[in-house]
């Protein structure tokens, strides 16, 4: 008959504590009014209640705190903090501790642990402890493993371990949009806004210390989200920026190709990096949380070979007389030169004056030339500009340029302001 060798009892003790900051003790307030039977009874009740607050009895909010009962939620952003107590629960001296810290994650396993040099001794009644901090960049299930080695007074080398298993919740839903501008008429590459929607989705309100946009290489930010108020900034949320449980709160950034790229054309085009967005915020009693979203990409305009925009237009102009508009003619091609000849063919409100079908001459890879053209119109209210075409002779290929832009024809009795 096999009898198995009985188990042997551990010399030291090993305990693991979540820290976090305690939450403010709440209570139930039972009042009467004094010609009621108990008469004053709760009243004086309540203000001997120490957890109460001295002249506001009846508030639900103590001066007191209460001490964490559960391990919580750990979301995504946040630091977590653990205690490990190492403690001598023998008679006997131990040598050799070495107290270990990881934490396992679905992709990674990460060494917590401050010092990894081993303790020399450990007297009886003597503990050894140990604060880990690690700020959590994934969600999903987390294993904190703690392992402990040592020596015994009789030589013998013990090891245990303990496995505390925890899920990190995502704190934040993040949707973001983008929206190329319609009013940029001077650069090759529009400006573009970007709206950031941010949604609270913890059960605890989060006070938002701040959302910024760190821009890529290629732009410049401008934030959108103050005004200028009697030359005081002012955020258009109000003084207190707190999100409330399931609230969704929006972010509007502009967004501005920087000179050495706008001036290059085709430089940015297809699908480019923007930026990022930093996000900080707070909880209960300060506890701070961040996060940082990846590389948010944007698919930028496609414009072909030839991209042809507006340097200028009036916004308003007179029946059937003649007005001016510049245009930019680009060639976002990197490596073909073009020849291009101008064609202007006449609507049924605009009409062209002036020469169709006249060169413009060889138009190198990457630069552009501005071109000054007249036309009228024929009828009133807002009118779209159509009819320019720009052929390329070199591939017999043309390119149309319809709705180009809109201007607003009034009755010649009317004057326009310049």
């Amino acid at each position: 008959m096999e009898v198995n060798p009985p188990k042997q009892e551990h010399l030291l003790a090993l305990k693991v504590m979540r820290l976090t900051k305690p939450t403010l003790f709440t209570n139930i307030p039972v009042t009467c009014e004094e010609k009621d039977l108990p008469g004053d009874l709760f009243n004086q009740l309540m203000r001997d209640d120490p957890s109460t607050v001295n002249g506001a009895e009846i508030l639900m909010l103590g001066e007191m705190l209460t001490l964490p009962q559960n391990f919580g939620n750990i979301f995504l952003g946040e630091t977590f903090s653990s205690y490990i107590s190492v403690h001598n629960d023998s008679n006997q001296v131990v040598k050799d501790i070495l107290v270990k810290a990881d934490l396992q994650t679905s992709s990674q396993r990460l060494n917590l642990s401050a010092s990894n040099a081993a303790v020399a001794e450990l007297k009886p009644d003597c503990c050894i402890d140990d604060v880990i901090h690690h700020e959590v960049k994934e969600i999903g299930t987390h294993i904190l493993v703690c392992a402990v080695s040592y020596t015994t007074q009789g030589g013998e080398k013990m090891y245990f371990r303990k496995f505390f298993k925890f899920q990190v919740l995502k704190p934040l839903d993040v949707k973001t949009k983008f929206y190329n501008a319609e009013s940029d008429l001077s650069s090759v590459t529009d400006e573009v806004f970007l709206e950031a929607q941010i949604q609270n989705i913890t059960t605890s309100p989060m006070f938002m210390e701040k959302v910024s946009l760190e821009p890529s290489i290629m732009y410049n930010v401008a934030e959108l989200n103050s005004v200028n108020q009697a030359g005081e900034c002012v955020t258009t949320f109000g003084s207190r920026t707190y999100l409330q449980p399931m609230d969704t709160r929006q972010y509007l950034y502009c967004l501005k190709p920087k000179k050495e790229f706008a001036e290059k054309a085709g430089i940015i085009k297809g699908v480019t990096v923007i930026g990022k967005l930093d996000i900080v915020w707070k909880t209960n009693l300060g506890e701070r949380g961040r996060l940082q979203t990846s590389q948010l990409q944007r698919m930028a305009p496609g414009y072909g070979d030839v991209r042809l925009s507006l340097e200028a237009i009036p916004d308003t102009v007179n029946l059937e007389e003649p007005f001016h508009i510049t245009c930019k003619i680009t060639n976002c091609s990197s490596e073909r030169t073009m020849d291009l000849v101008l064609e202007m063919c006449n609507t049924n409100s605009i009409h062209w004056c002036g020469i169709s079908g006249r060169q413009l001459g060889k138009l190198n890879p990457s630069s552009s030339l501005c071109l000054a053209l007249t036309l009228l119109s024929s009828v009133q209210g807002l009118q779209s500009i159509s009819g320019l075409r720009l052929t390329d002779t070199f591939l017999k290929r043309t390119y149309e340029y319809d709705d180009i832009a809109q201007v607003c024809v009034v009755s010649s009795a009317v004057k326009v302001e310049s």
